[in-house]
């Protein structure tokens, strides 16, 4: 496998991840600032235990990190790429409505 196949299914691979509403919702969220658990699922109306699973899914997949702090754990974007991505896709999305 070349190094481009390697990338193009890694792409691949990223888009899968992004394939969930919940996911997107949470990203923009994320690429705004850095957020708790609390405060995720009080921007996206989600259950706290569907937000935790779909971080855990991001975080394992590199897309999202999480430090804690004090009690919390505040989770971040890892990279501006897939945030731009998120954002462009929802631009392009809104475009294609008019």
């Amino acid at each position: 496998m070349t190094r481009i196949d390697e990338a193009v299914a890694r792409a691949a691979d990223l888009f899968k991840i992004l394939g969930a509403p919940v996911r997107v919702r949470l990203l923009v969220i994320l690429s705004r600032e850095p957020a708790t658990v609390a405060g995720l699922v009080e921007g996206t109306g989600s259950s706290q235990t569907l937000v935790s699973q779909h971080l855990r899914v991001m975080r394992t997949a590199g897309i999202v990190r999480s430090e804690p702090r004090g009690r919390e754990r505040i989770y971040s974007v890892t990279d501006a790429h897939v945030s731009h991505i998120v954002l462009d896709a929802i631009e392009h999305a809104k475009e294609s409505q008019r």
